[in-house]
């Protein structure tokens, strides 16, 4: 791992702990508490939450196994789940990770193989999981290393009151440029509101995420597929000038700050009348106890320059660490937490349309969850289902991945030239140095591969 990694790494603060079981638990040493407790580190978004909220009363209830979770924003958690299963620390019994480590670290012997576990619970029904995510969280040997918690893709997300009042039109097929128009006509439609919000937070996996896809509709791509570093070529500054002057404009207020959980905030709250990112967010804004605009947000497939579809492919999933001591009471939480009985759960307790989606065919037939997801539901799974990681753009490309490049060494390099980026969209810097100088980096990450 990069020695810039370690230093990232080494400046990570405060963790927020929340534990179930026991007030004051969190992610201590996985021989704390004996058998019947795991330790779990997971990111904070809001399904993590509900589930967190969830255990104590029904899986530690059932099992006796109490659950210790730490939850961290996306970029610590990346950098703490890095750190400690990468030097075997053995903190965590269990990790949510995603679609860009899993074969990399299935790779490098890090992951319990859990095929086998699933194999053993009929009532888990591994068929039932969709294609993309089974495909996305396996390993070289095809084997499942990683259980989906939640799939998605991403989409466009817009308040319909706003552009009814605007009498405004947003096509389900959008182009980037439509978008564009659009959010300078919806931009101070109501006090305080601005047009849309995008991710300006650096991490490869924050702002890098939405810009990649743009990127490769707009024709650009990190590598070409004989591995020549593409950064700062005329289709990737096109897609990132477009990226950053649309945020300048028409985007959220401190948008350099702003990751998956600001826009959220922003898009319930009516601070931005459009928003472009995960197919999971649908859940939340839909819920009216958290959400001002549940019943009005309308939603389009994610928009596109050069290519058919742009939409990516990722799935928050739990994985279990080689290093635990615990993989029987592991194995069990996991098993449970990506269950139809959990999405039952969720359903019957916080509302249908909060249930984490995107990872099972029988949820879509699900008539509550087909009712409270009726506006989002179809274009989430078709959106799933036509993603392709292993031809995203208009050319050939060296690695599979959307929104990423599945190679170690992009962890690093796509969170560099983000922080570049987002110091543009502050106006600190211009595209074209922050371009150039993510150019230099690329070009020494592709020597590993030339």
């Amino acid at each position: 791992m990069p020695s810039t990694r370690q230093t990232l790494i080494a400046g990570i603060a405060a963790v927020a702990v929340l534990a179930t079981g026991c007030a004051g638990a969190g992610g201590g040493g996985s021989s704390s508490g004996g058998d019947k407790s795991i330790n779990v580190l997971m990111v904070g978004n809001p399904q993590m939450e509900d589930i967190a909220k969830l255990t104590k009363d029904t899986f530690t209830k059932d099992t006796g196994i109490k659950v210790n979770f730490t939850i961290l924003p996306e970029n610590e958690l990346r950098d703490k789940v890095t750190q400690d299963i990468a030097t075997k620390a053995g903190q965590y019994d269990v990790a949510t990770i995603g679609a860009y480590e899993v074969p990399i670290w299935e790779k490098n012997g890090w992951l319990h193989e859990l095929g086998s576990y699933t194999a053993k619970d009929a009532s888990f029904d591994q068929a039932d999981l969709l294609k993309p995510m089974v495909k996305s969280l396996s390993g070289s040997d095809g084997k499942l290393y990683a259980l989906p918690f939640y799939g998605e893709s991403s989409m466009l997300m817009y308040n319909k009151d706003v552009m009814k009042a605007k009498g405004i039109t947003v096509p389900e097929r959008p182009t980037w440029q439509q978008v564009a128009d659009i959010a300078a006509k919806v931009d101070g439609a109501e006090p305080g509101m601005k047009g849309i919000c995008l991710r300006g937070l650096p991490g490869w996996g924050e702002l890098g995420a939405p810009l990649t896809s743009v990127v490769n509709t707009f024709g650009g791509t990190w590598f070409t597929k004989d591995w020549k570093a593409q950064v700062n070529s005329p289709a990737f500054k096109k897609a990132t000038n477009f990226y950053v002057d649309l945020v300048k404009k028409h985007g959220e207020a401190g948008a350099p700050q702003a990751g998956f959980t600001e826009c959220l905030n922003a898009m319930s709250q009516k601070k931005v009348a459009m928003w472009y990112d995960a197919t999971s967010a649908a859940g939340s804004l839909e819920d009216a106890k958290s959400s001002k605009v549940a019943g009005h947000v309308g939603y389009a497939y994610a928009p596109t320059v050069e290519t058919k579809s742009s939409g990516w492919l990722w799935a928050w999933a739990w994985a279990m660490p080689k290093t635990t001591k615990k993989a029987d009471a592991a194995s069990k939480f996991m098993l449970w937490a990506s269950s139809k009985k959990y999405e039952k759960l969720v359903g019957e307790k916080l509302g249908w349309a909060r249930v984490p989606a995107g990872k099972r065919a029988s949820t879509y037939e699900i008539p509550q969850y087909q009712k409270a997801a009726s506006s989002f539901g179809d274009i989430t799974l078709k959106s799933i289902e036509g993603a392709d990681p292993s031809n995203p753009g208009v050319q050939p490309r060296p690695t599979v991945g959307i929104q990423f490049v599945a190679i170690p060494e992009f962890q690093d390099l796509g969170t560099k030239v983000s922080q570049e980026i987002s110091a543009a969209i502050a106006g600190k810097t211009s595209v074209d140095k922050a371009l150039n100088d993510g150019q230099k980096l690329a070009e020494e990450v592709a020597k590993n591969y030339q």
